[in-house]
């Protein structure tokens, strides 16, 4: 409807043109709106203010010629100028009738665009290192990001959704160690635990696992391990040269194929650990994308060559050094150490451009909030490839405080004291953790309120909303108790029976759903479908508080029971998109 609104104004616009009664260049910008209240009409436009000046005429009167320009449309009963030059429009009754048929016509496609009908989007999300059990901190980006990731396919674009795997870092290399050393333990061989090393008890598991499946063939002396390592930090030393020490220590005692055991059996652990636990999650990625690929397939290499030919790099002190600064970045960046390694950028280069060479129009990255820097990071980095920085977007998610009544839990991966994601779905819920997540921005902090998640109260939004599914359906059930028949042709045939001022509000409300999914996916924010669902939840327990829906008569019985359907469907096709089931009894 916003669509053909706007279609009227600017065919209007272009007849005053014609007309020589306005004078303007290009296609002119306004949006088409809600009002916000129904004595106001249905939709408003600004497009008078807007041109005012722009055409040297005064809002009312350029309004005034708009309207008077209008063509005549079966969906507009009345334009009318309102305040400094508002255009508001009131759609005749059989339009928003007409809403329902459309409902169940489409089914679980209606507010959907055609699939695949807009361009190809891989949304990158979680991609948490692989070096443990992922934490209510990274529920919070993986429940945004599979919401913006459905909502784009709703909205008609062709979505990849991937996870980026950090098998090649130094955090996996500290897992590796931690992992080597309790093996040690279970085979009898005690040595002093690294203070920056992963305690939690899923590497006593993995370590378990290892062992069972290569015996003490893995073992080293406990001397040859700690003997001349840097202090720790607990010894008056500095953690981070410790465990680096330690490392290099296990690949030369290890070699090249043995280090890669430990290193690939903490690794695959977690991994598998993670695609299950965000499966159970309702989060599904289409590619786990491997950081090491990068180096074997050649992008890191083709991204520093494209960059020298470009004339972006330079040479400093024995290391190469990317012009980042020349696309507004707040220094110049190592691509290549003067040992001849690539860096954690060059990585990030690789990673960029490989996404494009893959065929992907548009890349968006779902980072944590401590990411902020890397946007002008990557958005400098597009630009030197050669690729367009307004194709790439960095949306960063806010932390997720999780509170036990006043107290706030403190997480940290390596003591091994987090709470984890399964924790949290299994004290609340799935579907409780996946709309509370996604419920407020992506850029506010979450403070997550367990008690009232667990509720069982209308304060609980999504219990609010599944409870309205729910008694749409216990309706259905009465229906068949009373030996009675819903016919949805009956249902179409009666809707102009629909008159109550609670079933308007209810027509209203699911032609707006089209609308919303389109600026839920645009914006990015499924809080705006979240917002959306609890309105219509709360207009559709209002009519069923005061209105009869089983009526002894069936022309209005059928009427009142389809548009309980339409709503019925509408919010489960919203809930869906936001990775939340439509329970049929609560």
């Amino acid at each position: 409807m916003k669509d053909h609104l706007r279609e009227l104004v600017l065919q209007a616009l272009l007849d005053l043109r014609r007309a020589n009664r306005l004078s303007f260049e290009g296609e002119p910008e306004f949006v088409i709106e809600r009002t916000r209240s129904r004595e106001h009409g249905d939709y408003a436009s600004n497009i008078a203010m807007l041109m005012a000046k722009r055409v040297g005429m005064k809002p009312r009167e350029l309004a005034e010629a708009i309207v008077a320009t209008l063509p005549e449309s079966q969906h507009v009963t009345a334009a009318e100028i309102a305040g400094p030059g508002f255009i508001n429009f009131r759609l005749n009754q059989g339009c928003k009738l007409a809403t329902l048929r459309l409902v169940h016509e489409l089914g679980e496609t209606y507010g959907f665009a055609p699939e695949g009908s807009k361009e190809s989007i891989t949304v990158e999300f979680v991609s948490a290192n692989p070096n443990g059990p992922l934490h209510v901190g990274h529920g919070r980006g993986a429940a945004y990001g599979a919401s913006v990731a459905s909502l784009l396919e709703a909205a008609g674009y062709q979505v990849q959704r991937e996870y980026y795997v950090n098998d090649a870092g130094r955090q996996m290399d500290i897992l590796a160690v931690s992992v080597w050393l309790r093996y040690h333990e279970l085979c009898g061989v005690n040595l002093r635990f690294p203070d920056n090393g992963y305690k939690g008890d899923y590497v006593v598991e993995v370590a378990r696992a290892l062992r069972a499946k290569e015996g003490d063939a893995l073992r080293r002396q406990g001397f040859e391990i700690s003997e001349g390592l840097p202090a720790d930090e607990s010894e008056g030393g500095d953690k981070e040269l410790h465990v680096d020490a330690l490392i290099a220590r296990a690949k030369t005692l290890l070699g090249e194929a043995e280090y890669r055991k430990v290193f690939d059996a903490g690794l695959s652990w977690c991994l598998n650990d993670i695609r299950e636990d965000l499966g159970q999650f309702g989060v599904h990625h289409d590619n786990f994308f491997s950081e090491r690929s990068l180096m074997t397939d050649g992008y890191v290499e083709r991204a520093i060559q494209t960059l020298q030919e470009k004339g972006h790099l330079y040479e400093r002190e024995g290391a190469l050094w990317f012009r980042a600064t020349d696309f507004g970045d707040d220094k110049d960046r190592v691509v290549r150490r003067e040992n001849g390694v690539t860096t954690y950028f060059a990585s990030d280069l690789g990673y960029l451009l490989s996404k494009f060479e893959r065929g992907f129009e548009r890349a968006i990255y779902i980072f944590g909030a401590d990411h902020h820097g890397y946007i002008a990071r990557l958005k400098a980095a597009a630009q030197g490839l050669g690729l367009d920085p307004e194709k790439i977007e960095i949306r960063l998610v806010q932390f997720a405080i999780l509170f036990r009544g006043a107290e706030r839990v403190q997480m940290s991966t390596r003591a091994g004291s987090f709470v984890t994601l399964r924790e949290l779905r299994d004290e609340v819920g799935s579907d409780a953790a996946r709309f509370f997540y996604v419920m407020r921005s992506n850029d506010q902090h979450l403070d997550f309120d367990l008690e009232l998640a667990k509720s069982h109260s209308n304060d609980n939004p999504v219990y609010y909303i599944q409870y309205a599914h729910a008694r749409i359906c216990a309706i259905f059930r009465q229906l068949v108790e009373k030996h009675w028949s819903y016919n949805r042709t009956a249902s179409d045939a009666a809707r102009a029976r629909l008159t109550e001022d609670a079933e308007h509000t209810l027509l209203d409300e699911l032609m707006r759903f089209p609308e919303i999914v389109q600026a839920s996916a645009e914006q990015r924010g499924p809080q705006i479908v979240a917002n959306y669902l609890r309105e219509l939840a709360a207009a559709f327990h209002s009519y069923y508080n005061g209105t009869p829906i089983l009526v002894p008569e069936e022309e209005l019985r059928n009427a009142r029971l389809g548009l309980c359907v339409a709503v019925r469907q509408v919010i489960a096709n919203g809930l869906k998109l936001l990775g939340v089931s439509a329970p049929e009894s609560m």
